[in-house]
């Protein structure tokens, strides 16, 4: 039997409180975080790229359209063009810089998105299970179709664009954030703070609201983590294809596009973006790895992997 020393602390209102929201709980992450050498060098990483994209306007040392006729296919490190040109004689980092910044702004108006719909649909298929079949029935058809089959089918219904783009990528990551959470959901409706509640007669919005969302907060960051570098890659293949963002407005997936007729002559248009885009991905990816293991009170206080 539990004893009266493990019950959860009452709050004064009469209900309990989520372990995962005590001050502690929130300073061991970031301490976790800074002795995990692949963490910090993400959110490094991630850092450099965040102000690249933000303070692009302001970093580019050209418009990202203006056209060169005179120096088309410049090397790099050439005076005035540190990345050199494309074909259109565009300066390369410019064009680097600016298609960034898009790409970050679709992940996340897509993360924002899959997060919107995908948590409150989670919450309410893990807690009430006459809805989970619904739900989760609907979750799996749309897991059903490979992630790029489906953005690039809701990418050629809604037309292209940055907005349109980053809407179709995030319906289609909403499956995946609806079973994270309703997972979470359904490990949390069984815990002690949560049978305290309904002891004392808490209603459904007041459990989800301060009890299991709270609780599953780590789940649902770790996931939007996951979805961000897929969604820059979405992006990318969605541009790439003419499904996208549209010329002439910068995106590394048109540059891409781009430079695959002239690779073999001057690769540099299609190198940078493509590092870019690795670099983008990597960030999140280790950044992601380093807070799910944070975020876990399995892991080794050294911050270790399991």
């Amino acid at each position: 039997m539990t004893t009266a020393t493990t019950q959860e602390p009452l709050t004064p209102g009469g209900t309990t409180t989520a372990p995962a929201v005590h001050g502690r709980s929130r300073g061991r992450v970031p301490r976790r975080l800074l002795r995990d050498p692949m963490g910090v060098a993400g959110a490094v990483l991630l850092l450099i790229v965040l102000v690249a994209g933000v303070f692009a306007p302001w970093l580019a040392p050209y418009p990202p359209t203006e056209v060169h006729f005179r120096t088309p296919f410049q090397q790099p490190a050439t005076v005035g063009f540190a990345l050199g040109t494309d074909d259109l004689g565009r300066d390369i980092l410019s064009r680097v810089l600016h298609g960034a910044r898009a790409s970050l702004q679709v992940g996340a108006l897509a993360v924002l998105l899959a997060v919107a719909v995908g948590v409150p649909l989670g919450l309410l298929a893990g807690y009430w299970r006459w809805l989970d079949a619904l739900v989760s029935r609907l979750a799996d058809l749309m897991l059903a179709f490979p992630f790029l089959i489906l953005a690039v089918g809701l990418a050629a219904i809604n037309g292209g664009g940055l907005a349109n783009a980053a809407v179709a990528i995030g319906i289609a990551h909403i499956p995946a954030m609806i079973r994270v959470v309703r997972a979470e959901t359904l490990r949390l409706a069984d815990a002690d703070f949560v049978l305290a509640a309904h002891a004392m007669d808490a209603g459904p919005v007041r459990v989800l609201g301060r009890h299991v969302l709270p609780n599953a907060l780590p789940a649902i960051i770790v996931q939007a983590t996951v979805i961000m570098p897929a969604a820059v890659l979405g992006e990318a293949v969605l541009s790439f294809l003419g499904l996208g963002i549209q010329p002439p407005d910068p995106s590394l997936g048109i540059m891409l596009s781009d430079a695959q007729n002239y690779l073999m002559r001057t690769p540099w248009p299609g190198v940078f973006p493509g590092i870019a885009i690795a670099l983008i991905c990597l960030g999140f990816n280790l950044f992601g790895d380093a807070l799910r293991d944070a975020l876990d009170p399995r892991t080794k206080p050294s911050g270790g992997r399991r």
